[in-house]
């Protein structure tokens, strides 16, 4: 197949190098283009919220059968915790084979400042009931313009809810909801014209600021990480995709500009419109695609709760620290909770380090000054793997639920050449 080098995915990958390029040749200038990433991450971020609400209602609205959205996210639910307890014990898994803190100077720590961690991790209310506690929005308006994702979710689903039990009386609101929606990914397909100019940006930053030198001290716990991201995408999310009937790798190359936007920007969320389309296209139904992802943004997040994991060991093995296998236990499940307190908490990777090892202090919470200088360059495996963990589980969510349309849907997304604008369009 003949390469098309005038494709968002070309143009973003030759960002990406350029940037890296920039940022290693003049980094007192490349610190000043994080605003490219800055600017263009604000653009996709105000009108996540609208997108959300009206894929929401709009798929509820003509669903008809009420049951069945509550079945959905029951299903949604359930799988995200399944999956993302693996992720967790795989990534304490390989950190213990690998060993990557064993004999690391841990003398640097001291002079690092993680008091903007400790703090917003004091400030936040981790655990299960604060977590369902701020999903209730303080008043309807106010989650779209916080731009809060649950509370965008839940307000959009009672919303749907009401108009589906309205009937025939509601179908002008409809209409008008349906319209907007069709303009908001217009919105977006105009601003993605803008994607290779941020991704840019953030790598032009990343290699500025923090240097590639600091990739050489800390080299081996990014390799730990790398290598159990690809383990987990490829044997768990491959496993599970197989049982479905869909090919990982086949469906990651469906993705592919998401993905580099995710490399390049360092956020999964710069490429959640255009996943949700994307989804919608590969055969998804649109209430399940509304559902799954935004709900998957909060609890099924695969790469973080990776990286949280090992992290946490990897600050025990650099100060020596023996945990035995309960402890281990222990910890896992102070992960599991806390990693849900945190979600959509800016630095959350961060935060909900600092909120655990507060929770565990045998873990000396100093050392997560270790992982400040080569966090960046770990963030985009984790941003890469919740955005593929997501898509997984939504497509998995729409089979189990014969939500999925594969009269052609699907093999045009395998050989790449669905369209990311306009409605879903299946070919026989």
């Amino acid at each position: 197949m003949k390469f098309n080098f005038k494709s968002l995915t070309f143009q973003v990958i030759t960002a990406i190098i350029i940037g890296i390029v920039v940022g290693a040749v003049f980094p007192e200038f490349s610190v000043q283009l994080k605003i490219l990433a800055d600017v263009f991450i604000k653009l996709i971020k105000m009108l996540i919220a609208p997108i959300i609400f009206l894929t929401v209602v709009i798929g509820i609205g003509s669903m008809g059968n009420l049951k069945k959205v509550g079945k959905i996210g029951g299903k949604a639910l359930i799988y995200f915790e399944v999956v993302s307890t693996i992720a967790l014990a795989i990534g304490l898994i390989v950190v213990h084979v690998i060993n990557p803190g064993h004999g690391l100077d841990t003398s640097a720590a001291k002079g690092g400042d993680v008091s903007a961690y400790t703090t917003a991790a004091a400030e936040t209310e981790h655990g299960l009931v604060p977590f369902i506690m701020n999903i209730v929005p303080d008043n309807f308006f106010g989650s779209l313009a916080a731009g809060q994702l649950l509370p965008v979710l839940f307000s959009a689903v009672l919303f749907g809810v009401a108009a589906a039990s309205l009937g025939e009386t509601v179908k002008p609101v409809m209409k008008l909801c349906e319209q907007a929606s069709e303009i908001f990914f217009k919105i977006i397909n105009m601003v993605m014209k803008l994607s290779p100019i941020g991704a840019f940006g953030a790598m032009a930053y990343t290699i500025g600021n923090f240097g590639l030198e600091s990739l050489k001290s800390l080299g081996l716990l990014m390799i730990a990480v790398y290598i159990t991201m690809f383990l987990f995408i490829a044997l768990v999310l491959g496993s599970i995709a197989k049982f479905y009937g869909f090919n990982i790798f086949k469906f990651i190359a469906y993705v592919k500009e998401e993905i580099f936007l995710v490399v390049g920007t360092s956020s999964s969320e710069s490429a959640l419109p255009s996943m949700m389309r994307k989804l919608e296209n590969y055969g998804c139904s649109k209430q399940v695609v509304g559902l799954v992802v935004p709900t998957g943004y909060s609890f099924n997040l695969d790469g973080t709760s990776i990286y949280l994991s090992m992290a946490a060991m990897f600050i025990a093995q650099a100060y020596d620290v023996p945990m035995s296998i309960w402890q281990q236990i222990t910890l896992l499940g102070i992960l599991m909770l806390t990693s849900k307190g945190a979600a959509g908490v800016t630095g959350s990777g961060f935060v909900t380090l600092a909120a655990t090892l507060a929770a565990f202090p045998m873990i000396p919470v100093e050392g997560i000054a270790l992982l400040i200088g080569v966090d960046r360059f770990m963030s985009e495996a984790r941003a890469v793997t919740n955005l593929i963990g997501n898509g997984v589980a939504t497509v998995v969510i729409s089979k189990s639920e014969k939500e999925f349309d594969p009269t052609g849907a699907q093999n045009r997304a395998i050989d790449g050449e669905a369209s990311t604008s306009g409605k879903p369009e299946y070919i026989a």
